[in-house]
């Protein structure tokens, strides 16, 4: 899961696909493009959101995508197209290119629209991020 800083979306939607699957078989993690919130927990807005759904994302820290990720996982959902074109822009190969993946785009096919960001839309953001995601994710574990 990759959004921008790894605080906001990416973690919501690590927390609510972790919630879906079996954690056995499963790998879930998130990642930002960006570099400034390396370490650090996520919003506390989102972690008001995932509690009030019975998540507990607090022990999630950012951190940035890299290329080791390509290796690591074997799909990456970004939050939006920026995030899909700086991902794209590191990507070594084809194989990895296959691996970048539209979130909403499970829930609206080919429609590649953004998760928008939730950073400064107040806490009603965030909650409307949370029903686009949860969404996405039944679609993801189901086919996981």
């Amino acid at each position: 899961m990759v959004c921008l800083g790894n605080i906001c979306r990416s973690p919501l939607a690590e927390g609510i696909l972790k919630s879906k699957i079996d954690s056995n078989n499963v790998y879930v993690d998130s990642a930002g493009t960006g570099h400034w919130h390396i370490g650090k927990k996520p919003d506390p807005r989102s972690i008001e959101v995932a509690k009030k759904h019975q998540l507990d994302i607090t022990d999630q820290r950012a951190r940035q995508f890299s290329k080791q990720d390509f290796d690591d996982f074997d799909y990456i959902f970004v939050m939006d197209n920026s995030n899909k074109k700086d991902i794209l822009s590191i990507a070594r190969n084809d194989s990895d290119k296959e691996k970048i993946h539209l979130i909403l785009n499970e829930i609206f096919p080919n429609e590649n629209m953004d998760v928008p960001d939730p950073y400064y839309g107040g806490s009603e953001g965030f909650q409307n991020v949370y029903r686009m995601l949860d969404l996405s994710c039944d679609s993801i574990a189901n086919r996981l």
